[in-house]
């Protein structure tokens, strides 16, 4: 399967919102792309149809990459309620309630073929996918049940490039923690780095790039600022799960595009996520 994995050292590094614009940078290049999320913690769906529905995000990047919103696009969405119970969504139909303690035992197996079943029906239509991750890659007491990080991009086969929030503080020990707790067949799919939300003057990161490309042997494909863009967050939603101000608009998808685009090396990317003749 072509494509690229975006996932994080931690929650909320900009994945979604990188994502987002790639689907966007890499339709108006002339890929068929969509959008894929395995499995995603969220209260906030839309529908599609009746009793069916997706998690808004990856409805919004597949608006993104020009496309119809899709259930194959996110097969699983977990919508969590008090006392720990959390309601389990199959390639949009809900499924019923479940304590997460049971999720393994219970529909672990299910949840897998779901999963399977949203990359086989993508692949048949499209030339990439755009697949994010949820979290981190590298949290030790949920590896053996994951279907959102290393189990999906050795499942996809495609390579991963991880995201590092360099605002919030403490960006290289995540990069290279996250990294060193990969297991070795994991840490050869990373294939790239991102910086993002860096702010002030680039010039004065070069030596901090120049550390991490020797320290990881990875190349940084982009130092990105702290973007002003009109993409919803999650946490922006009402109660409804539905944007305050709107669903983003055409311009807005592109502004977003344009402002990632100036801050990555795209021609690196696109050999990673599609090989070297795509390149050039």
């Amino acid at each position: 399967m072509k494509g690229i994995m975006v996932q994080g050292t931690a929650s909320n590094v900009g994945k979604s919102l990188l994502a987002t614009a790639l689907c966007r940078l890499y339709v108006n290049k002339g890929y068929a792309v969509a959008p894929f999320k395995a499995q995603n913690m969220s209260s906030f769906t839309i529908p599609l149809g009746e009793d069916i529905e997706m998690s808004i995000a990856q409805f919004q990047q597949a608006q993104a990459a020009k496309i119809e919103p899709s259930v194959y696009m996110n097969p699983i969405v977990l919508k969590p309620y008090p006392q720990q119970e959390t309601e389990v969504l199959f390639l949009g139909k809900a499924q019923g309630k479940l304590q997460g303690s049971t999720f393994k035992s219970v529909y672990y197996d299910r949840a897998k073929q779901a999963v399977q079943t949203g990359l086989s029906e993508l692949e048949k239509k499209y030339d990439l996918l755009v697949i994010e991750g949820a979290g981190s890659p590298v949290e030790m007491n949920l590896k053996e049940r994951d279907l959102a990080n290393m189990a999906i991009a050795e499942l996809a086969d495609v390579p991963v490039i991880l995201v590092a929030d360099i605002d919030r503080g403490g960006a290289f020990a995540s990069i290279v923690g996250t990294l060193e707790l990969l297991a070795p067949e994991e840490r050869k799919r990373v294939k790239g780095l991102i910086i993002n939300k860096f702010h002030g003057d680039m010039t004065t990161f070069s030596s901090g790039r120049e550390w991490i490309e020797r320290h990881t042997g990875l190349p940084v494909l982009g130092v990105i600022p702290g973007l002003m863009h009109h993409i919803k967050e999650e946490d922006e939603l009402d109660a409804n799960g539905e944007q305050k101000s709107g669903m983003p608009a055409e311009e807005d998808y592109e502004e977003l595009a344009a402002q990632v685009e100036k801050y990555i090396d795209w021609q690196k990317l696109l050999a990673i996520s599609l090989g070297e003749y795509h390149a050039y």
